[in-house]
């Protein structure tokens, strides 16, 4: 990949930082309208309006005093929160995230049910029912289900908040100590306070925002593990103000600590902290490296003091949770439109059905003496009372147990989910977990998936994998004599006491080079690794801990360690290495550290015998600047690093220079003047650096691997096959995603990358073409942006889209002065031709950014911050009203998860904020394929299909009351016995497509991963939409039609064989029950494609069900004991003995069940879809799959034919360098050093996210 110069950009008049995190705005919408609301009486008032008095003064935003709780409750501190009531702005340490007490349950949890439509109509319906003058039906018809559907919903929402609060209570009773009336003591964290002193111990998790005051460690250093913020194990070091460090050690100077801090207010920027510590008159400058934030660990310090600065909701990761938002599925949105169509319908056939009655009672009723019922009703009222009448009987259109059936579906999907072994990581014993069960079917629709990267897609472990010296290279298996071998075994480090039992080099000629020591380059190779880094060593029982501050500096050390240069210790001044086996101390002059600009380090180091020498390890792109002309290997080691970077391993070069003491005295007078600059200190330091930093000496490089997850490039191909799009959003720098990309095989080397200065140019000139057209604001322009045969791929950092999507930041004065009232001009400066005039051309702006976007391939965001990840993914949902996902594994990823549609957390790590932020949860990334291809898919099929056969189900059994209302005079009398009612949907035609909705499948799981096209149907809705309703409307209506009219043409004019004729109502609406009940339960049969025992018995034992219940109602017995409620008796076995009329029954199943088979027939023989032609065929695809299985082999690897620059092998932050040449972190050394144990313990980094 060749560098690319940034276009200028017109925008600003300068670009935007691609090293910097842009947090250009820590409020949300909300927050920014109500802080608008709040300033607006504290703006100047306009010229000429009366001056008001100037509210009295106020202390600034955040102030608090140590040891002082009663400060943060004074008046001044006190905000409004219901009416006259107010209470404390400092929030207490307490989290809250349930919903529900033991008071407020039952009310508030009925409220929520009642708001959903379809409870509401039912309740109302009951109410109905009880009025005797338009009561068609008993009140238990409606009561029964309504009860049982509210139940199970309080069930489910009842253990749910349960969860909830098992989960609040274990944060929330974690011990820490306090120190309390001069004495540290026990208390749990729901009772720590803004303003407390606390004590930490190592590995204990910190309760709230804290500031460091001192520690066990030298100069208050405190080791700090970011887990639960970004799911990464990287240790971070903070650290005391210097007055602090020496005067609060002990716990009586600590009890008379009475500082007062003042800082900004609780945000969510995890960048920034800006305070004052005003303490016996004196100010002291506070930043972030002071703090502790919740949700840290403390490692590698045994004590530490703090102040809590923030507390509870306050803390900076509760502060990036974002808003939890309610998140419903597409079929729950269109379910609840079709119930709105279906009630629409019901109130036109009612109304319809009582114009009929009060006509058919002014014609015919009225005339017919023996219908007379004694009541002198008008024909209109009585056709009003059979409006209300019919609403009831027809209530069953709107079928009330479709709900609590999706809620059993749902459970019972999330139960597989869980259940499934083949997402379960045994390695650390992390099962799959769906932690909602609202949203499965959502799984099979996704189009856009948002994944994080570090801890995600990678494993946080870098592994040192090649190197080159002096032109050759080593890495490939090759046994001692350097012969190559197809498969090669780990290098033995037997020899090595020092060896990490861990690291695997499969390269074995260079462990004998190296011990042979014959060539000198290899051994300074080796040399400089183990003395050119910032890592720190720590000696715990008898063992080395090394604290990287980047995990790319760890493997090298290791790789130095493993090959015989082992770095043992450090001081201020001096560090001390084992060279194959020989101890021996360096005098370090001067350490230049890495930054970001630079792109590499060195240090200047007087040997033994008195020789200078500095050593340098950088990125290729600036190391190949500062070689000397006659340094060797140049072409070979560029050839190797060619090779490593298509092989997408992170690339170093080593170079050295020896330097005279005449020529070092020179430059250190320079040092020692830059270090001691008042002004752009940095910028002279490097400047100074760059004079010896010169005219280098090339030895070699090293190749790392950031090794991926399992699976990670087979999943994301296999998604991108299911048109599935991915997008990457990560904190880090450019050139490690760009790497990352290319690792995980979603950039490819036939892509053609786009950057942040091509997208901008690209959108500008779209916007330049509106403005020109006349009608520009009328049409939408349709072109797409790339209009070429080649892939394209777009990466684009945080800067650049704040700069293309017209980010707040300028926002928020045109927001104010729009409350003002006033307009956005400023005289004395001419607007910017380029930016968006009003929030139309803006909205544009960013639909034709998220068009070109999705015109790419893929799309890597990187160095964007927690909230810019939520707001790519907010743009997308609203530009593309597309399903999208988010997957992530810290705090930084809580809001983006929070957004999506779906989200996802990694678990099995120790940072948890994502997982319980999450809506489902597993241990690997490679797990999503099986989730959304599998469980996924047949979730949305399942549900699919069950949705349109209930609505089927539903709408033959309640037009039958319709057709039966032509033949009773439209008065509201059921075609059915009543108890046929209460029970048709919950006992009659419940099981079987109940478990449709559970077990059905298509195809099988290994055919569903095989074939990731029978994905597509889920992403375009072609399984439940308002077609398939209507189909099922229609369906429905011909059913009833057959039911009700072929058994009515039956009974007219008939004889029994008794002589007698059963054509009496009762046995009419046995016969058609009957019709029905074996109709519906032999259609799910045809709909079903996943037969087991189990739906066998339920199709079977439905219909038997229904003819037991049937005969024990119509039996004379319970007649007898109750007369009122059971009056069909006999009826059914009177009915039942006639040949004929099991003739009847047969011959309606037959013609309702004809054209349905008909259909399915054609439909896969002529029109066959993707999952039928697999179906088909699915024998001989399981016997492919299981040869394949049986010949498979690992996939040998590709070089890619273009040469790309992987990113340089460095951490994203500063190094160690500043804390060891001052010696702040260097403990005394002991004067006899006790031998080492064999194994030395280097303890797990990881990146910056």
């Amino acid at each position: 990949m060749s560098t690319r110069r940034r276009a200028d950009s017109q925008d600003s008049l300068e670009e935007p930082n691609d090293e910097v995190v842009p947090y250009s705005d820590d409020e949300t919408d909300d927050e920014l309208e109500d802080e608008l609301d709040q300033t607006q009486d504290q703006l100047p008032e306009e010229p000429g309006v009366e001056a008001r008095p100037a509210p009295a003064a106020v202390e600034p935003g955040w102030s608090v005093r140590a040891n002082d709780r009663e400060y943060c409750k004074r008046p001044e501190f006190q905000k409004k929160v219901f009416l006259c009531i107010k209470k404390s702005k400092y929030s207490g340490n307490a989290i809250k995230t349930y919903k529900y007490n033991v008071i407020t349950f039952l009310p508030l949890n009925l409220y929520e049910q009642f708001k959903r439509a379809a409870n509401l109509y039912f309740l109302c319906l009951l109410i109905l029912q009880i009025i005797p003058q338009i009561s068609t039906l008993p009140w238990y018809t409606t009561l029964v289900p309504l009860v049982l559907v509210l139940g199970i919903t309080a069930i489910k929402d009842l253990a749910d908040d349960l969860a909830r609060h098992r989960m609040d209570n274990e944060i929330n009773n974690r011990k820490c100590d306090v120190l309390l009336n001069g004495r540290f003591v026990e208390t749990k964290w729901m009772n720590i306070q803004v303003g407390d002193v606390v004590r930490l111990k190592k590995n204990d998790f910190i309760p709230a925002d804290i500031l460091t005051l001192s520690s066990s460690n030298p100069n208050s250093l405190c080791y700090v593990e970011t887990a639960e913020l970004d799911g990464e194990t990287n240790l971070k070091f903070k650290m005391g103000l210097k007055v602090t460090d020496e005067r609060l050690q002990e716990e009586n100077q600590l009890a008379n600590f009475n500082a007062m801090i003042m800082c900004e207010e609780p945000n969510n920027r995890l960048d920034k902290f800006v305070g004052t510590m005003i303490w016996e008159s004196q100010s002291y400058a506070l930043d972030l490296d002071h703090m502790l934030l919740r949700g840290c660990k403390i490692r590698n310090t045994d004590v530490c003091h703090g102040l809590v600065i923030f507390a509870g909701n306050d803390t900076k990761i509760m502060r990036n949770g974002g808003k939890t938002r309610f998140k419903r599925t597409t079929i729950d949105k269109l379910m609840n439109y079709m119930v709105y169509t279906i009630f629409v319908l019901l109130i036109l056939i009612c109304a319809g059905l009582a114009i009929g009655h009060t006509y058919w009672y002014e014609s015919i009723g009225m005339n017919a003496w023996y219908l007379y019922d004694g009541l002198d009703q008008t024909s209109s009222y009585r056709g009003f009372l059979s409006f209300w009448g019919y609403i009831i009987i027809l209530n069953t259109m709107v079928p009330i147990s479709l709900y609590v059936s999706v809620e059993v579906i749902r459970l019972g999907q999330s139960k597989f989910i869980n259940w499934d072994l083949q997402m379960y990581y045994a390695e650390k014993d992390t099962p799959a977990k769906a932690r909602t069960t609202t949203l499965n079917e959502q799984l099979g629709q996704i189009e856009y998936i948002f994944s994080d990267k570090t801890g995600t897609l990678t494993q946080n472990i870098m592994a040192f994998k090649k190197c080159t010296i002096t032109g050759r290279s080593y890495g490939e298996p090759t046994n001692s004599e350097g012969v190559s071998l197809e498969r090669g075994k780990p290098a033995d480090f037997s020899w090595n006491k020092y060896a990490d039992k861990k690291f695997q080099f499969h390269d074995s000629f260079l462990v004998t080079c190296i011990r042979s020591k014959k060539d000198p380059q290899m051994l300074e190779f080796f040399k400089l690794l183990s003395l050119c880094h910032t890592v720190m060593v720590e000696q715990k029982e008898d063992e080395l801990v090394y604290q990287a501050a980047s995990p790319d500096e760890g493997a090298l050390v290791t790789a130095a360690r493993n090959f015989g240069f082992v770095f043992l210790s450090r001081t201020q001044d001096t560090i001390t290495i084992s060279e194959m086996g020989e101890e021996t101390s360096y005098e370090v002059l001067a350490l230049l550290d890495f930054n970001s600009d630079r792109k590499r380090m060195s240090i200047i180091l007087r040997f033994p015998d008195g020789k200078l020498r500095l050593y340098c390890k950088g990125a290729d792109t600036v190391i190949y600047q500062r070689l000397a002309e006659n340094s060797p290997n140049k072409e070979t080691t560029q050839e190797a690093l060619d090779i490593f970077a298509n092989e997408t391993l992170r690339t170093l070069c080593l170079c050295y220079k020896d330097i005279s003491e005449s020529d070092y005295e020179a430059w250190a007078q320079k040092h020692q003047t830059a270090s001691v600059s008042m002004g752009n200190r940095e910028e002279a330091l490097d400047v100074v650096y760059e004079e010896i930093e010169k005219d280098l000496m090339l030895i070699g490089a090293t190749a790392i691997e950031d090794k991926l997850q399992d699976g990670v490039p087979e999943t994301i191909a296999k998604l991108a096959k299911a048109d599935i799009k991915i997008w990457v959003l990560t904190g880090d720098k450019k050139e490690t995603a760009e790497n990352i990309g290319f690792s995980c095989q979603l950039l490819t080397d036939d892509m053609k990358l786009h950057y942040g200065e091509d997208v901008n140019d690209q959108l500008k000139e779209r916007q330049t073409r509106r403005r020109n057209d006349p009608q520009g604001r009328n049409k939408k322009i349709k072109e797409p942006f790339f209009t070429g045969p080649d892939k394209n791929a777009l990466i684009i950092t945080g800067g650049w889209l704040n700069e293309i999507l017209y980010e707040k930041k300028k926002k928020r004065r045109r927001l104010r002065l729009k409350k003002l009232g006033k307009r956005h001009t400023n005289p004395n400066k001419p607007s910017d031709i380029d930016q968006p005039i009003d929030d139309w051309e803006k909205e544009k702006r960013q639909e034709d950014f998220v068009d070109m976007a999705c015109e790419c391939s893929a799309v890597i965001c990187c160095r964007v911050t927690p909230k810019q990840k939520a707001n790519v993914v907010s743009l997308v949902k609203r530009c593309k009203r597309a399903v999208t996902l988010s997957i992530g594994d810290g705090a930084n990823d809580v809001n983006m998860i929070k957004t999506a549609d779906i989200g996802v957390g990694i678990s099995g790590q120790e940072g948890m904020q994502a997982v319980m932020s999450s809506d489902y949860a597993f241990a690997q990334f490679r797990y999503l394929e099986r989730l959304l291809l599998v469980h996924g898919r047949w979730s949305y099929i399942r549900m699919c299909k069950f949705l349109g056969y209930f609505f089927y189900k539903n709408f033959a059994f309640t037009l039958v009351h319709f057709w039966f209302s032509f033949f009773n005079g439209f008065s509201s009398q059921t075609a059915y016995e009543d108890w046929f009612i209460t029970l048709y949907n919950v006992c009659y035609s419940s099981l079987p497509v109940l478990l449709v909705g559970l077990l059905d499948q298509d195809v099988n799981d290994k055919l569903s991963l095989r074939f990731p096209k029978l994905y597509l149907p889920g992403q375009l809705g072609v399984m439940f939409n308002y077609k398939t309703f209507f189909v099922s409307l229609f369906h429905g209506i011909f059913t009833s039609l057959i039911i009700f009219f072929i058994p009515y043409g039956a009974f007219l004019q008939t004889m029994g064989q008794d002589g007698e004729a059963p054509s009496d109502y009762q046995s009419l609406a046995v016969v058609a029950a009957s019709s029905l009940i074996i109709t519906v339960n032999l259609q799910i049969s045809l709909n079903t494609s996943y037969w087991t025992f189990v739906n066998f018995f339920a199709v079977l034992g439905s219909i038997a069900i229904y003819f037991g219940i049937m005969f024990d109602i119509h039996s004379a017995g319970i007649h007898v004991i109750f007369p009122s409620t059971f009056t069909f008796t006999g009826a059914a076995s009177n009915a039942l003995r006639q040949p004929y009329l099991w003739l009847t029954i047969i011959l309606t199943v037959g013609i309702c069940l004809l054209p349905v088979v008909c259909i399915q027939f054609l439909y896969q023989t002529i029109w066959p879809s993707v999952g039928d032609r697999i179906q088909r065929n699915r024998k001989k695809f399981e016997k492919e799959d299981e040869e394949e299985e049986r010949k498979k082999r690992k996939p040998t690897f590709q070089r890619g034919a273009r040469s790309r620059r992987s990113a340089y092998a460095f951490s994203h932050s500063t190094g160690y360098a500043n804390l060891i040449t001052t010696g702040r972190s260097i403990r005394q050394r002991p004067r006899t050093r006790p031998e080492l144990r064999d194994s030395i313990r280097e303890v797990p980094q990881a990146e910056n996210n």
